[in-house]
Formats: C-alpha cells, structure tokens, sequence
C-alpha cells in the first residue's frame, strides 16, 4: 500500500512537470527556466502553492496574486499522470518494464494536450521519443551473466520505427491520392494532407517503443476512438478536422495492456 502511495504521488509530481513542457513546448520555451509562473500575471508560484491537486483546491482553481482561473487541465494531467505510473507499477512492479512505459507514457500525454490545443505534435517528443525508445529497447539485449548481447531488441524497435511512421504515412497518401486528385482534381503536393506529419512520427515513435506488431495494432484501434469523437465534434462544432495524436497515445496504452487479449481474439 505504501509502495502504491509513493508511485502515485511520484507520478502527481512529474505531471505537474509535463504541465510546464505541455504549456511551453509549442512556444519553444525551456521547460526548466524560468521557474513556474502564472501565464496571465506572470508572477512566480511560490511552492506551497505547487503541490499537485491540493494547491488547485486550495486556490479554489485561481491564481493566488491575479485571480485568474487555473485551466483544469493542470490537475487533469497530474491525476491522469499518477494513475497511469499507478497502472504500470501494479502490473510490472519496480522492473525495467516499469520504468520503460512511464518514459512511454509521458511523452504520449504531452504530445496529446499540446495536439488538443495547438493541432501539433512538438518534434521533441516525437522524434525525440523515437531515439529514446530505440535506445531503451537496444539497452534490453544486454545480458550481464553472461556478458552477450541480442540485437534482436533493437531489430524489433527498428522495425516498428518503419511500420508504425510507414503505416500511417501510406494510408495518408492513399486517402489523399483518392479523394483529392481522383474525386476532386486537386493537385498532390507529395505531403499527406489527411494525416499530419506530426501524426506519422508519433507512431513511429510509438513503434519505437512497441515494436511493429503493437505498432500495428494502434493504428487499427486508434480509428474506433477517433470515429466517435470525430462525429460528435462534427455535429456539435460543424468541424471536419480533429487532432489524431490524442487516439493514437489512446490507442498505444491499450496496445501495452491488452495487445495479447486483442490479438487473441482475432487470431484464434
């Protein structure tokens, strides 16, 4: 219980620093400096008034020196941050695969708000995910007793860096190809305009992590969640156009916890 306690409150802290990367990452601001501060008034937030949820119930969700109101977002993503750190500590305890999925699903919750408010996915987090995913799984083939190592990691990270970014990028460019320029004459850039690029280097940062088979099975998923949305939005908002990278960071944790269920299924 305690364990669970720590996971959590470890997880509520680093939310709070995925809130300062998702408020200034679009704006390329440094995530380290200057020290948090209200985005209206500009005044330093002292620490006492820092303390992921409390500080947010306390402040009754307002700036302590202007009054502005606090977006709900920021507890959001610390309450969702702590529950899926809470997630992966309860199915891998403190392992590798732990550590592992909590680089994965920091870098999926950035790239999803900073999606939602911005339409982009910073190159930071995708590219910069994709490298650090390679690496993490490449570190998988060392064996210390006996000291050998598998390449066989690494190849799998690899070959979902293609599929995943490959995947996504062809259906793109099949869509536009079609409906463009078949249906419409418009003429074809060679850019997918249907599917962003911030969207193809996601996966692909995705399959760096995962490997091509789940890679694979996020871009199936990722359509059923995105559908939903995407009629309401357009009943509601008369809006054809939705952030995709939210469904695929969706998508990539049902992929983690329940890929062997799904394919089960499907592959009897």
């Amino acid at each position: 219980m305690i364990g669970k306690l720590i996971v959590f409150v470890f997880g509520s802290i680093i939310g709070s620093f995925l809130n300062v990367c998702i408020h200034r990452m679009p704006k390329s601001e440094s995530v380290v400096w200057p020290r948090s501060h209200c985005p209206k008034c500009k005044k330093r937030i002292p620490g006492y008034d820092n303390i992921p949820f409390i500080s947010f119930i306390l402040l009754k969700g307002r700036c302590r020196f202007c009054k502005e109101k606090i977006s709900l977002r920021y507890p959001l993503v610390e309450l969702l941050t702590a529950l899926l750190f809470l997630a992966f500590f309860m199915r891998y305890g403190l392992s590798y695969n732990f550590f592992f999925y909590l680089v994965l699903a920091s870098a999926l919750i950035i790239a999803t708000f900073v999606d939602i408010g911005h339409r982009i996915i910073p190159d930071e987090i995708s590219i910069g995910g994709l490298i650090v995913g390679f690496i993490l799984n490449s570190i998988r083939g060392f064996n210390l007793n006996p000291l050998t190592f598998s390449f066989k990691p690494m190849l799998s990270s690899l070959a979902g860096i293609i599929v995943g970014g490959g995947v996504i990028y062809l259906t793109g460019w099949l869509f536009d190809l079609v409906y463009f320029k078949l249906l419409k004459n418009h003429p074809i850039n060679g850019e997918a305009e249907s599917m962003g690029g911030g969207d193809v280097k996601l996966l692909a940062m995705i399959g760096a992590f995962l490997g091509a088979p789940r890679a694979l099975l996020t871009f199936f998923v990722a359509p059923f969640f995105g559908a939903i949305i995407g009629l309401i939005i357009l009943t509601t908002k008369k809006d054809h156009t939705i952030p995709y990278g939210p469904f695929l960071s969706f998508a990539a944790l049902v992929s983690i916890f329940w890929s062997d269920k799904i394919l089960r299924l499907l592959i009897p």
